[in-house]
């Protein structure tokens, strides 16, 4: 009996030991980030991580190939790897450069593909060039703090980034730290070198593991082409060439269907991933006002034609980036000056554009089956509002700005007018200098010819 007893415990005590040492029917959640690190990785990264917890994943894995991105973007995803209640894993095949750098340390396990690399996470601009010390310290901090709260050793983190770090074992002075994959796992920072994603499995000691991975839908990638910087060119160039031909017709409700549907798409993908605030959109509709206001309402062009280019552009180019309101460190280095670049080059070649093709537009059968087209002649009773007298070199008053039509007042009646000088103010002395087709062109009496 006793005999008996002692070998149940004995039997017992090996399953037990057995189960602790391999694990069966573990499910791992997989993603990938394989593209800069940006709007677009974070939110794909959070939506998969999200969909981990809802199916009660054991493991969290990242398939990574990146050569670096934005770094509040990186450090998001950096602090939702170290907050996880999944255990984490990153698996490098073929980069991990810069921020990808900063994401692999906050996972809990590192695996690397041969022939990968990891590290060189000084910051840059977008032409490469190494950023002001302010950046890099920033920087150092994170990747110290990082490693220290995985186990890490911090200074081979902040050697990633500072080369005046010396660490005569991994690296020459003066340079930036980078691992192969085998030196990674020399360093003790990487598990081990592997070849594909199931010999993870193996080295975690995850037995025939359940492996989901997350699908992108047809919204991610719609969102990710609209957000691309050439498809919101294209983009800002609808809304202006939109917005300037509705001043110009303002019957003509098509352009202001093209600007609208154009600023949607422009605007709504920003937003969703987070880098379009509610006060850039308002400040962009503030500018769309203002120079609605300049045309149709306030005579000349002055302060608020010139405040809604201003707020027009402001709002178009802090929407393309991150920001804490007018605080753009938060951002990577040069991508504001590269929104304004694209802001400012696809309005230029709308305008340019606009003046090409404009009246061929306008003229174009396509166009004329969206207006009316019906001409009214004389022989079916309708008349100008000009009569036909004499009204050569007669003088009058402007009575409305001429930019360039307007109205003017000649012998105490008002007439339709076009001004040859291109502006006249409202109160001006004009002149008639042509009478065309039922039309008035005049001049102002000070540049009339003695």
């Amino acid at each position: 009996m006793l005999y008996k007893f002692t070998k149940s415990i004995l039997l017992l005590l090996f399953f037990v030991f057995a189960s602790s040492t391999v694990t069966n029917g573990q499910d791992v959640f997989k993603t990938d980030l394989k593209e800069d690190v940006g709007a677009n990785a974070w939110r794909i990264i959070k939506k998969s991580y999200e969909q981990a917890l809802a199916e009660q994943a054991d493991y969290f894995l990242i398939e990574m190939n990146t050569f670096g991105g934005a770094v509040n973007y990186a450090d998001s995803i950096r602090s939702l790897l170290l907050n996880s209640d999944i255990k984490t894993i990153v698996y490098v095949n073929n980069n991990a450069a810069s921020a990808g750098t900063l994401i692999a340390l906050a996972s809990d396990h590192i695996f690397m593909h041969s022939g990968a690399s990891l590290g060189a996470a000084s910051v840059v601009n977008q032409s490469g060039e190494i950023m002001p010390e302010k950046y890099q310290s920033y920087m150092r901090g994170l990747m110290r703090a990082t490693a220290e709260a995985k186990g890490r050793d911090p200074k081979m983190a902040e050697a990633f980034v500072d080369p005046t770090i010396s660490i005569p074992a991994l690296k020459e002075d003066g340079k930036i730290l980078t691992f192969t994959a085998s030196e990674a796992v020399k360093a003790k920072l990487a598990n081990a070198e592997v070849k594909r994603v199931e010999e993870i499995y193996s080295n975690l000691n995850i037995s025939t593991p359940s492996v989901k991975a997350y699908e992108r839908t047809w919204v991610d990638i719609i969102i990710a082409c609209l957000v691309n910087p050439m498809v919101s060119g294209l983009l800002i160039m609808g809304i202006i060439g939109g917005i300037y031909f509705e001043l110009q017709t303002p019957g003509i409700g098509f352009a202001l269907v093209i600007a609208l549907i154009s600023a949607t798409l422009f605007f709504a993908p920003l937003y969703l991933q987070g880098l379009a605030d509610h006060w850039e959109i308002a400040l962009f509709v503030l500018g769309v006002l203002l120079l609605a206001l300049e045309v149709f309402v306030i005579p000349g062009f002055g302060v608020a034609g010139v405040l809604g280019i201003i707020f027009v552009l402001c709002g178009l180019a802090f929407s393309m980036l991150a920001n804490d309101y007018f605080d753009f460190k938060v951002s990577q280095p040069g991508l504001l000056m590269n929104s304004f670049l694209i802001v400012i080059g696809a309005m230029v070649f709308s305008i340019i554009l606009m003046v090409i093709f404009g009246k061929n537009i306008f003229n174009s059968s396509a166009f004329k089956r969206l207006v009316l087209a019906d001409e009214q002649r004389a022989d079916s009773g309708y008349t100008s509002s000009v009569p036909k007298i004499n009204l050569l070199n007669k003088e009058g008053v402007a009575r409305t700005v001429l930019r360039p039509a307007g109205k003017i007042e000649v012998d105490g009646v008002w007439y339709d007018a076009v001004a040859l000088d291109g502006f006249i103010d409202a109160g001006e002395q004009v002149y008639v200098e042509k009478h065309e087709n039922y039309n008035l062109f005049v001049r102002k009496i000070a540049d009339k010819p003695v």
